[in-house]
């Protein structure tokens, strides 16, 4: 049996805590079903992050990052139109892919307006510093046009909306919405 190192705990705690919250949100999931997908106890869990607001924290953040890079990758290169294509392109099967990283997204955006419905400021200003990044990553390569930029966001999050309603790719919904998206045969 090989032992894993703390960093490579740490970082299976985040992927079951991505899948975990992503079903069941912030509220419904608990440390003890993170614990148990990991294969630790909870107070090997709570050595590795402080509590469980921690662990959200670092699966959103991770879940935000993952979905810069992509973007940052698929526009490498590229300005203009063609990077808005292959940054859709890219998302688009980012969520189709990995449909757990879409239920986190939205997850997430639901635990701030909680967070912040509550004052408490601490996870709605993580949360936000990894999304103006995400941001800055789609901004640079559309000609940091504000215009564009909007558009392309506020696309990626109707794209999220329609896709967790469960609308199947032949929907005529989707050639209206994402006539070049190029969906895959099956969204999960």
């Amino acid at each position: 049996m090989v032992r894993m190192s703390a960093e490579e705990r740490r970082e299976s705690v985040i992927r079951a805590a991505i899948a975990e919250f992503a079903q069941r949100g912030y509220f419904g999931t608990s440390t003890e079903a993170i614990a148990r997908r990991v294969g630790v106890s909870q107070p090997y869990l709570f050595r590795l992050f402080p509590g469980k607001k921690a662990i959200f924290v670092a699966a959103s953040s991770r879940c935000l990052e993952q979905t810069r890079l992509a973007l940052e990758e698929a526009a490498e290169g590229l300005d203009g139109e063609a990077a808005l294509l292959a940054m859709a392109q890219a998302y688009t099967r980012l969520i189709t892919e990995h449909p757990e990283r879409l239920r986190m997204q939205l997850q997430t955006y639901l635990s701030v307006a909680a967070a912040e419905a509550e004052d408490d400021h601490e996870f709605g200003e993580v949360v936000r510093a990894g999304w103006m990044r995400l941001r800055e990553t789609v901004h640079l390569p559309l000609g940091a046009a504000e215009k564009e930029t909007t558009a392309f966001l506020a696309h990626g999050l109707l794209i999220n909306t329609l896709t967790a309603m469960g609308f199947p790719p032949g929907h005529r919904v989707w050639e209206r919405t994402c006539p070049s998206a190029r969906l895959p045969d099956r969204l999960e």
